[in-house]
């Protein structure tokens, strides 16, 4: 099973940026769908954004501020953050799964290996 690490992160004003990184510990060339979730107290843990192969999907409350990408060597993945919210606050956890999901959100029914979650406070 891949294990997932996560880096990043931390405390940021609205209107600020921060890069989240996800570090495997396979290659996740192609063969996996990778995606980072958010979870406030309370609340479902919803998808935000999602890459296959290249192909990306945000959910519509970060599109156009949230960037997720893979580097070249294929066993990190990242979430830039721009233009945060307070609304934004939530830990966020990276997750991928073997099922491939190509331009749309993953459904966290089909994640197989989560991240330990990182806490992102967005003061206003």
């Amino acid at each position: 099973q891949v294990q997932l690490v996560e880096s990043g992160g931390g405390s940021v004003q609205a209107g600020g940026s921060l890069r989240l990184s996800c570090a495997a510990s396979v290659s996740l060339y192609n063969d996996y769908c990778l995606a980072w979730f958010r979870q406030t107290p309370g609340k479902e843990r919803e998808g935000v954004a999602a890459i296959y192969f290249g192909n990306t999907a945000y959910a519509d409350s970060v599109k156009g501020r949230f960037t997720i990408s893979q580097d070249n060597a294929w066993n990190t993945f990242y979430l830039q953050m721009n233009s945060l919210k307070p609304e934004d606050s939530a830990m966020y956890y990276c997750a991928s799964s073997r099922v491939h999901f190509s331009g749309v959100l993953l459904p966290q029914y089909f994640v197989r290996s989560w991240g330990q979650g990182k806490q992102v406070p967005v003061s206003s």
